[in-house]
């Protein structure tokens, strides 16, 4: 699936965007309990440092002061788009698209700022944070429903874990956030029970 530059940054941002939320974060880090205690998963998103962080680690201009109105605009838009990975089907997700862009009053206007090549910024110049991430994110989902990909907005399937991840594979086989630790975890888990079976 060919996928233009700016909207797999896009893809990668609102990816980012919904794992800040705690119900995504597995339970104890991923890591399986070691100990018995089962920590709460923490909101990534849990005060102002964090959500500027948050604008640093994916490069995204003009974010100028923010203030806890920003914080609060920044979790709702978050909350949107974790539906949007939970629709059922194309219909649906395009729906939550179309007011999460028609609510962040989209102006696209073709930029190259900061050595970028030509790429399309869809919020307006003087936009929010909350209406930059609804308008630039919403129209990378967007050109996945388009592409009728829709299936490969996904959740990690392992059963601790539920962070979400867009599948690129070619076959859209991918079941996992992350083959090196969630699906690593699993396979290993699943060879040690076989291992168990054949001994018995």
């Amino acid at each position: 699936m060919l996928i233009p530059h700016d909207t797999r940054i896009a893809l990668d941002t609102v990816v980012d965007l919904v794992n800040t939320a705690p119900e995504s974060e597995p339970p104890d880090g991923g890591s399986g309990p070691t100990d018995g205690i089962v920590d709460e998963p923490e909101d990534g998103l849990a005060d102002l440092p964090a959500l500027y962080a948050f604008a640093e680690r994916h490069h995204i201009s003009g974010v100028g002061t923010l203030g806890e109105k920003d914080l609060e605009a920044v979790q709702a838009v978050r909350s949107r788009f974790a539906e949007v990975f939970a629709a059922p089907d194309a219909r649906t997700a395009a729906d939550l698209v179309n007011r999460l862009v028609a609510a962040a009053g989209t102006t696209p206007q073709l930029t190259d700022h900061d050595g970028y090549d030509w790429h399309v910024h869809y919020f307006a110049p003087d936009a929010s944070l909350s209406d930059h991430l609804a308008a630039d994110c919403g129209m990378a989902l967007a050109f996945i429903i388009v592409a009728g990909e829709q299936e490969r907005l996904r959740r990690c399937e392992a059963p601790d874990c539920g962070r979400a991840f867009v599948d690129l594979s070619r076959n859209r086989s991918r079941r996992y956030c992350s083959s090196r630790t969630c699906g690593n975890r699993l396979h290993v888990a699943a060879y040690r029970a076989r291992r168990r079976e054949a001994g018995a």
